[in-house]
């Protein structure tokens, strides 16, 4: 180690000694009020409600709580004739409620004294306004980003604090200049204080934000640090570590009364081990001003899109991400949600157990952002996270600097997770201001990470764009299930068109059904016309997995996208749900058995697809068979391809067997021409890729059912 960084490493720890930044959790039960109008504040806090969570949770209950029919789902219901056209509102949508705040109030003291207390809330809705001790401390109108709030000149550094934070009731409660989400499947739009509350004690100067950039080719970091001045003028020596390893020289800084100061320094990273799905390894940056101290956690690991190969690309290396949805604000409608979203372990289960069953290493959080925990855990399972904004739908009465605003706050918020691999603007949407919103805050980000856009065209040379084909959709209209034996796989024009860029899919099936088994709000006529009206849960269940684990394979096996994601792994489920997600038991975290047999195959790394849709063969005919094999590992594999038909009343008849060899990230198509046995009825149509040496284990299968009549 250097002589200067030995000093700058011993002046960080003398500094630490005096200025440690102190952190009191309010996390807890706190006491809740509701109101009409906006001040002044309510005199009795009858309720008692847990923070983080939803105001739904409080008890006694309050009435009609979450009541609110948004603009976007009235539109939705007016096109699907289920209401007259003269319901459609011009505002964000009609409550349903007999009140528009709910307060939050809480005591605490302070643990040590020190020059500044700043309060962090780290996501509430509908906006949020901040009181101590009877004095106003500020609003903030995000709903999916921290705000912060000084708090010095209120605080007693002895004693009580009462502290309230006012939120809106719904999203009519925001001016409508001011983004509250917009989801056009949204039934139930639910207040509450849904991230964690913090106070932070420091002394001056204070450091507001710590943004780690890495940089693979040198082996180092860039750091980017914001620091502001609450007190008289003063200097400044600002240092980071590693911890356990480097730290940068000390950077010596002259900040006046009440300034702020940006400051960029790079630190090597000696011997730097990559984060990765495979090994998501963490490092700690410790940073210092004299009076305050701020840990930042990060990864080593860049990830982007290249327009010419189609592909995305992490560490320098393709990869194929494969994985689901996770759409949480949706889940808050949910009859089972309750406080599961803030319980540790299942969360835990949810991104990192289950997802490692399903051979998953990415997920979309779609339309609506997750407490920060999620990500954090996110980074400790090696998750690729595509991160959206709550944008369905553009509203002309916002204005565009505050929504500007608050995709700058989303992003700062965001930006040290390895996690976080894509900035996701928005969803199915075209309008040029979420275009106009990226090419005006993507270069704060120093990761250059790629931005989605939705059904926009892309805006950077190497952004990608989402598909969404919805195929069984247009069943019976135009598409039927053995269309896909002569399909190409190929970009649909339901995404941003024209463009040769990268595309993935993030939303795929249109076959959703309630946990039950019932069919969703979208899906009735679908299972109608795949069973008949006798079917029973237990069918379509059947039938929904054995399809969704089929179009898996069929959207992988031919390679036109850099990534697969299935729609959707977590969402609400009740009668009147547009979609639903596939848990047999939500509080365990048990996957309907039929969804994690064909789903959880059809996303291994090695890939199989029997390009077969008939629904029935003549016994004792020929027919040529092709199998679609992909290799997402790097390391080549090779082995055995068999082809089987399992028929009633008898072993199984081998159709066929070949060897395969496929190059690390290769893909390649093997043909056979089988004879039909005699024996008929309904029959399971199999192709097993037995895979030798290092990547054997259990064979890769795809299924088809087929029904063999007699000659």
């Amino acid at each position: 180690m250097h002589s200067q960084w030995r000093a700058a490493l011993l002046l960080l720890v003398a500094q630490a000694a005096y200025g440690q930044r102190v952190t009191i959790s309010l996390d807890g039960v706190w006491s809740v009020a509701e109101s009409r109008m906006a001040g002044p504040p309510p005199q009795a806090f009858p309720h008692k409600a847990p923070v983080p969570g939803l105001t739904n949770l409080a008890e006694p209950r309050f009435a009609d709580v979450d009541r609110f029919d948004s603009a976007e789902l009235i539109g939705n219901l007016i096109s699907r004739k289920r209401l007259p056209a003269a319901a459609r509102v011009s505002t964000a949508g009609t409550p349903r409620q007999d009140r528009n705040y709910f307060w939050y109030r809480t005591t605490f003291r302070t643990t040590a004294r020190k020059q500044v207390a700043i309060l962090r809330v780290g996501k509430a809705q509908f906006g949020t306004a901040v009181w101590l001790n009877g004095k106003s401390m500020g609003e903030y109108l995000g709903c999916f980003t921290a705000s912060y709030f000084n708090l010095t000149d209120a605080i007693h550094w002895s004693g009580d604090n009462e502290l309230l934070v006012r939120i809106g009731a719904h999203p009519g409660a925001l001016p409508e200049s001011a983004p509250a989400g917009t989801d056009q499947e949204k039934n139930i739009w639910t207040p509450g204080i849904y991230d964690s509350v913090s106070v932070i004690l420091a002394d001056n100067p204070v450091i507001e934000s710590v943004h780690v950039a890495p940089r693979l080719k040198t082996s180092e970091i860039l750091i980017e640090t914001r620091i502001r001045n609450y007190g008289p003028a003063r200097n400044v020596t600002l240092t980071h570590r590693l911890r356990g390893g480097d730290a940068t020289k000390p950077e010596r800084l002259q900040l006046a009364a009440g300034a702020e100061a940006a400051s960029r320094q790079v630190l090597p990273v000696r011997n730097a081990r990559l984060w990765s799905p495979e090994d998501p390894y963490l490092y700690t940056l410790e940073s210092s001003t004299g009076g305050d101290t701020l840990a930042t956690r990060f990864g080593m690991r860049e990830f982007r899109f290249d327009t010419a190969t189609k592909r995305a690309y992490l560490n320098g290396k393709v990869i194929y991400l494969r994985g689901s949805n996770i759409t949480l604000h949706r889940f808050f409608e949910d009859p089972g949600c309750g406080r599961l979203p803030w319980d540790e372990r299942w969360v835990r289960k949810l991104l990192a157990e289950v997802p490692k069953r399903m051979h998953w290493n990415s997920f979309r959080f779609c339309i609506g952002p997750v407490p920060d925990k999620w990500l954090e855990i996110a980074d400790e399972a090696g998750l690729l996270i595509q991160n959206e904004f709550f944008v369905w739908r553009w509203r002309d009465t916002w204005n565009l600097g505050q929504v500007i605003s608050q995709y700058k706050d989303w992003m700062r918020d965001n930006w040290n997770h390895p996690s976080v691999a894509i900035w996701d603007a928005q969803n199915e949407t075209r309008h040029e201001a979420l275009s106009t919103i990226i090419r005006e805050v993507r270069g704060l980000d120093l990761s250059n990470r790629p931005w989605e856009n939705g059904y926009n065209l892309p805006v950077g040379p190497d952004d990608p764009v989402e598909d969404h084909p919805y195929l069984m959709g247009r069943l019976g209209r135009g598409f039927e299930i053995a269309d896909l034996e002569n399909m190409t796989g190929g970009k649909s024009t339901n995404s941003a068109h024209p463009t040769g860029h990268a595309a993935f899919i993030n939303e795929y099936g249109w076959l959703w059904l309630n946990r039950d088994g019932s069919p969703t709000e979208l899906t009735r006529d679908v299972y109608a016309r795949l069973l008949g009206p006798e079917a029973t849960a237990k069918d379509r269940l059947e039938m929904n997995a054995y399809l969704v684990g089929g179009l898996t394979e069929y959207w992988r096996a031919h390679r036109n996208f850099a990534g697969v994601l299935h729609f959707v792994y977590l969402t609400s489920s009740y009668p009147e749900a547009f979609t639903s997600d596939h848990w047999a038991d939500l509080q365990k975290l048990e996957l309907h058995p039929e969804f994690a047999d064909y789903v959880g195959e059809a996303f291994q790394p090695l890939g199989v697809y029997l390009n077969f849709w008939q629904p029935s063969l003549r016994a004792g005919s020929s027919r040529v068979f092709n199998v679609m094999m992909v290799n997402d590992k790097y390391e080549d594999a090779r082995g055995r391809l068999i082809l089987l038909l399992h028929c009633p009343g008898g072993p199984a008849a081998a159709l066929g067997e070949t060897r395969f060899e496929l190059p690390a990230l290769g893909q390649q198509t093997y043909r056979f021409t089988a004879q039909i046995p005699s024996r008929g009825g309904a029959c399971v149509m199999r192709a097993e890729a037995h895979a030798e040496g290092p990547a054997g284990g259990s064979p890769t299968v795809s299924r088809r059912k087929v029904n063999i009549t007699a000659p």
